[in-house]
């Protein structure tokens, strides 16, 4: 459909979004190399899971960790169950949407029937490439 970006739009700009967006790869493939280094100095020099902090060069390099604890599940209701803590367990209804769509494919349910119930979402996302390989 078009709109009045569509005039705008120019070789150029393509060439030059094309040009960024590979440096971009470059450039994060390069910081991911050194984001590895750093983390191997610092498992050497403080130990796996230990924040560490070095300067050099007036500029401060340091490691920080973030922690998170999860519950296992089926174990932590086993427990509670055992200790008979049912109040502790949150009992979650969800719809299963392998067996919907399967009951959608067989005609048991239409789509009718579940109107109003599926939220659909869309994502936008650019993409420029050259018509003959660079």
């Amino acid at each position: 459909m078009p709109n009045s970006y569509d005039s705008h739009i120019t070789g150029e700009m393509l060439v030059r979004y094309y040009e960024l967006n590979k440096k971009k790869k470059e450039i994060e493939m390069e910081m991911n190399t050194l984001k590895e280094y750093f983390q191997n100095y610092f498992n050497q020099l403080v130990g796996i899971d230990h924040k560490g902090e070095i300067t050099i060069s007036g500029y401060k390099l340091q490691r920080q960790i973030r922690k998170s604890e999860k519950f296992k599940e089926t174990e932590t209701v086993q427990r509670l169950e055992e200790l008979q803590l049912n109040d502790l367990i949150h009992l979650v209804k969800k719809p299963d949407e392998a067996k919907i769509k399967a009951a959608l494919d067989l005609g048991l349910i239409s789509t009718q029937q579940l109107d109003g119930c599926v939220i659909t979402s869309c994502t936008q996302a650019i993409s420029v490439k050259p018509l003959t390989p660079r």
